[in-house]
């Protein structure tokens, strides 16, 4: 599904975030990535798609090499995957509707499928009811699950997640959770990083951690590991 062979990233700066990482992530896991900050998880993620190159060394996504792809080629990568980010990065003049039905009108999805999956997802994610709000009409968990919706719209292969709770209050982060635990019940692969202790150690998941640009934990159904 996902594999890192000998992958080296070093910024122009001089900072290594990538030290040689090797790790193989099957169809349907759940993969939580912790570490301190600056250990070179952000860099871990962007790798995977394709937001960052790294330096050297190989990573695949179902046989592609994402090192090689061309520019061009990205946006097709991009359609097997679904992105959430910890700030949203929802389309503010776009209800939550026309924000999740955004992410199949740009691979120009037949008009026909785009209002059926797009009510289906915020079905998922506890929405339906709210596809005619704006982003601001809405607390930060509704916003981060249209994020989620729009990112599964396309049914994706894997969802990569950073930070999904970072920025929402614990009770809002568990529920944001359950949509994640739904999804990959359904078979879906979840990679997310996060610095939610609470949530590592009481959903347990495989954990990868890295520090100093190498994974020195790679553990199924591990604890979080980290004071805060």
């Amino acid at each position: 599904m996902i594999e890192m062979k000998d992958v080296y990233k070093q910024y122009a700066n001089g900072v290594v975030a990538a030290n040689g990482l090797n790790v193989k992530i099957e169809k349907g896991e759940f993969v939580y990535v912790v570490g301190p900050s600056g250990a070179g998880k952000s860099t871990f993620i962007k790798m995977m798609y394709r937001e960052e190159k790294p330096t050297s060394g190989d990573i695949l996504i179902n046989d592609t090499s994402l090192p090689k792809l061309k520019n061009r080629e990205v946006p097709l990568l991009r359609r097997q995957i679904g992105v959430v980010f910890q700030d949203f990065k929802l389309l503010p003049k776009l209800t939550v509707y026309e924000n999740v039905a955004f992410a199949l009108e740009v691979i120009e999805e037949p008009v026909d499928n785009i209002r059926p999956r797009v009510t289906e997802v915020l079905d998922l994610v506890g929405l339906k009811q709210k596809a005619r709000m704006l982003p601001t009409e809405l607390s930060g968990g509704e916003q981060q699950r249209v994020s989620i919706a729009r990112s599964i719209v396309n049914r994706p292969k894997v969802v990569i997640a950073d930070e999904p709770t970072g920025n929402l209050d614990p009770e809002t982060s568990w529920g944001i959770m359950n949509v994640f635990e739904e999804i990959n019940q359904r078979g879906t692969t979840i990679v997310m990083a996060t610095h939610n202790k609470d949530i590592v150690n009481r959903s347990r998941h495989r954990v990868i951690a890295i520090e100093g640009g190498l994974i020195v934990r790679d553990e199924q159904g591990g604890g979080y590991g980290y004071e805060i």
